[in-house]
């Protein structure tokens, strides 16, 4: 199976189609009546997770709860999905060392969760609801004009410092994007020296992380045959030290501005969100003009994880997402025990773009739980959320249970119960106190990967 075309029409999707055969017969009663059930509140099921089936059931590990014992059993598990696992899900219980150094407020439910109903911030009930709220997202950031038909400029074979340290590639190419105000993406391509496995594997890096994640996760990534493609935010890492033309006057240039400074870029015929995620576009048609992956994985770390979240829910093409430590539901944010930096980066918050976060929604619902759904629904997609518990900057505490499950059960339900027509899981990483993808974490998307069916 080839990645789906940019261009594919909403009704195209392969979850409305599973959709719309559920609406006929007993089929669709039982359906009505699954609806009822779980929309009728699971807020009793509040972090503790749903009874788990096949090999992916998490069992209490000694020395503690498991790290993952927020959820259920991961995005891609089983559930009736051809080709079983062999090897359960990797476990792993609290560090009690890491835990010892914090409060109850990392280990309890906060008080801005009471008397909090998540079915109607879920918001969702339908796949028509799903196409509708991605093609708004659409329109916002490109103004109508609907995602670009672009490609990079491509140079093959080059040297790349950042990744000097990394054995198995066989080539590394650039992709360079260009962009509006005369500033550019720079996009690394790393070819497996392995036989490439048909699948590619999008890793976005976040603010100012250093690059040791990236490259374990990477390097993990090569070693088992994935075709991997290396992002950056806008003015970060290798995208640095650009100039950007000043939007009051054509032709002069301006210092790299700082995110927070990007207001001014802001217009009503111009997204600065298009500078965070037109690369991912355009790097992707390239992907699929020239050696048309079968299946398109993307992780990120912080604001790669937000990168992450955003643009698995617009863009259907990406089929296995992992958001790490990237976002909190708006209502969560000032919840956390370290609540300063979680309230997000500029490119993250409702003042800076609410027309664009508001076009999500619908009525009273949350927009990151939506975008959640959004990313998780579609033939061979799915998501999991991976958050660190004890994460020394952003989205740490336990007030992610507070949606886990009742996420879980809309994504099943709208998949109609069918794991290849989407999956969602949540993953509390409690093994460190650190701002990464934990060796832990890494194991369980490399075992979520491994374990997909994916026909090539």
């Amino acid at each position: 199976m080839t990645v789906r075309d940019a261009g594919m029409e909403p009704s195209h999707d392969p979850g409305a189609r599973a959709d719309a055969r559920h609406d006929s017969g007993t089929r669709a009663g039982r359906a009505g009546q699954s609806r009822r059930a779980v929309l009728g509140g699971v807020l009793g099921g509040i972090g503790v997770a749903l009874a788990a089936t096949g090999p992916a059931a998490a069992a209490p590990t000694p020395g503690g709860d498991p790290a993952g014992s927020a959820g259920g059993t991961p995005a891609g598990s089983s559930g009736g999905v051809a080709g079983a696992r062999a090897k359960a899900r990797p476990v792993a219980p609290v560090n009690a060392e890491v835990a010892a150094r914090f409060g109850p407020e990392y280990k309890t439910l906060p008080a801005a969760v009471a008397g909090v109903d998540i079915e109607p911030l879920i918001g969702i009930t339908s796949t028509e609801d799903i196409a509708a709220r991605r093609q708004r997202m659409i329109d916002f950031i490109w103004k109508g004009a609907g995602l670009p038909q672009g490609l990079p400029a491509v140079e093959k074979g080059v040297d790349a410092a950042e990744f000097a340290s990394l054995t198995g590639v066989r080539r590394i190419d650039l992709l360079t994007v260009p962009l509006r105000y005369r500033i550019s993406a720079k996009v690394y391509d790393l070819l497996p020296r392995k036989p490439w496995n048909r699948r590619l594997a999008l890793y976005h890096n976040g603010h100012g992380e250093p690059p040791e994640t990236m490259l374990r996760t990477v390097q993990a990534l090569l070693d088992r045959g994935y075709r991997v493609m290396a992002y950056a935010m806008p003015f970060h890492h290798w995208n640095g030290g650009q100039q950007i033309e000043d939007p009051a006057n054509p032709g002069t240039m301006l210092p790299s501005p700082s995110h927070r400074e990007l207001a001014p870029w802001e217009s009503e015929s111009f997204s600065t969100l298009a500078f965070f995620l037109e690369p991912l576009v355009v790097t992707l048609n390239y992907a699929e003009a020239t050696y048309r992956p079968a299946s398109v994985e993307m992780l990120g770390l912080s604001g790669g994880g937000w990168t992450t979240t955003v643009y698995a829910a617009l863009d259907p093409r990406i089929n296995h997402s992992y958001p790490v430590a990237g976002s909190l539901p708006f209502f969560l944010r000032p919840a956390s025990p370290k609540p300063s930096p979680t309230v997000g980066d500029w490119e993250q918050t409702k003042e800076s773009f609410p027309g664009f976060y508001s076009s999500i929604t619908a009525g009273t619902a949350d927009d990151y739980l939506q975008m959640y759904v959004m990313a998780s629904i579609g033939e061979n997609r799915g998501q999991l959320q991976i958050l660190n518990r004890f994460d020394d900057c952003c989205f740490n505490g336990v007030s992610h249970r507070v949606y886990a499950a009742p996420l879980r059960d809309r994504v099943r339900l709208l998949a109609g119960g069918r794991p290849e027509h989407g999956r969602w899981d949540l993953l509390e990483d409690a093994t460190h106190g650190d701002h990464t993808i934990s060796p832990y974490a890494l194991s369980v998307i490399l075992w979520d990967l491994d374990s997909t069916n994916v026909t090539t």
